[in-house]
């Protein structure tokens, strides 16, 4: 068999092998068993929450066994094709099979990426906001460009996005803007983007077509579920309620249905102008105020507390976590990882699994992340 199958194949197998031993393969197909009984069995969907737990549980394994079950065929079948075309001298068919194969091995590293993301919160949502730095209109407008970057990827991976709260900025862009990412794994994905994001490029706004250096924050914290519980002293917490402003008529510039909290202790605020309903916008911004302080101590159990503060430290110099450069060359590079790509457009459309997969790589410290970071 050609030498480039052979090594895609062991590459797979590799891969594969791994996916098995983090899966805890046997312990993982008997667990999927007793969920398939307790989905089946009516009085489950008595209590609303469990039955969501129990559905998410269920897809996240359904979708990790079956998904190795099905590479593993589907790399047997392209071996076997390749084996046929050989010797029947059909070069094109095996080329073709061996691109098959190429295809495959970046599904089995995705999928071995995936394997990593193992923390107590990494399968929830998530909640990702978007602060435009000191800079005025430029800023504004880079802090727009990255969560479109954000809302692109989540689509192409067919996550849900509901923007909870948006700050317009005076001219063009947003100051800050905050994200309800849905889908399996969001914050185990995601929660390696936290930090400062730079763009140079030519401003389109200066008349003499200067070039520009701009800066955003981004910060990353999960959704949580009612299995975690935190502890909120209503005297730790001050209220504001404010008039909305963006998209939604006349009643939003009416009636104040923005609701903000500051929670004193730890100086965290959380705001929502996402309902038209006050009383909506209060159960959601407490929601997002009990990630907030949930992902705190989390970070602190996770000994990456420094990587947290470094994420709320000013938005320049000396912070940031990558940088995306239009002029005088396109490129944007990882400081933290070296991984880099020429192609920034595609990245600002979304294209950002390879950052995420090497950072990811990287935050748990395992031995494959030279590999891990060309994944995709």
């Amino acid at each position: 068999m050609r030498a480039d199958a052979e090594a895609l194949k062991g590459q797979i197998e590799d891969s594969i092998a791994l996916l098995r031993r983090h899966l805890d393969w046997d312990a993982a197909t008997v667990r999927l068993i007793e969920l398939n009984a307790r989905a089946e069995d009516p009085t489950l969907w008595n209590d609303a929450d469990e039955a969501g737990r129990v559905m998410r549980e269920r897809g996240r394994l359904s979708d990790q066994i079956d998904g190795v079950a099905k590479l593993t065929q589907d790399v047997r079948d392209a071996l076997e094709l390749i084996e046929l075309a050989e010797a029947e001298g059909d070069a094109a068919t095996a080329d073709a099979a061996v691109a098959d194969l190429k295809g495959f091995a970046a599904e089995a590293k995705r999928r071995e990426i995936e394997s990593l993301l193992s923390g107590e919160a990494d399968p929830n949502d998530a909640f990702l906001e978007v602060n435009a730095g000191a800079g005025g209109t430029e800023a504004q407008d880079w802090a727009e460009m990255l969560r479109r970057m954000y809302t692109r990827w989540a689509e192409k991976r067919g996550y849900k996005v509901v923007v909870t709260e948006e700050s317009e900025g005076e001219q063009a862009g947003i100051k800050s803007a905050t994200l309800q990412i849905t889908g399996p794994n969001a914050y185990g994905w995601l929660k390696t983007e936290g930090g400062v994001h730079r763009l140079v490029r030519i401003s389109p706004f200066d008349a003499a077509a200067r070039r520009q250096t701009s800066f955003a924050s981004v910060y990353v914290y999960p959704v949580i579920d009612d299995k975690i519980e935190v502890e909120i002293n209503p005297a730790d917490l001050k209220t504001d309620t404010f008039r909305a402003s963006g998209a939604g008529g006349q009643h939003v510039n009416k009636t104040e249905s923005g609701v903000r909290f500051t929670h004193i202790p730890t100086g965290i605020v959380v705001a929502s102008t996402q309902d038209r309903s006050q009383h909506r916008n209060r159960a959601i911004a407490m929601d997002m105020l009990r990630a907030r302080l949930y992902e705190l101590e989390l970070s602190k159990r996770e000994a990456i507390a420094a990587g947290v503060e470094a994420s709320k430290t000013d938005i320049g110099w000396g912070h940031q976590i990558r940088s995306y450069v239009l002029q005088p060359y396109q490129m944007v590079k990882d400081l933290r990882t070296s991984v880099e790509k020429g192609n920034p457009a595609a990245v600002l459309d979304g294209d950002l699994d390879e950052f995420m997969a090497a950072a990811l790589a990287q935050r748990v410290g395992g031995t494959r992340s030279e590999a891990s970071a060309a994944a995709l």
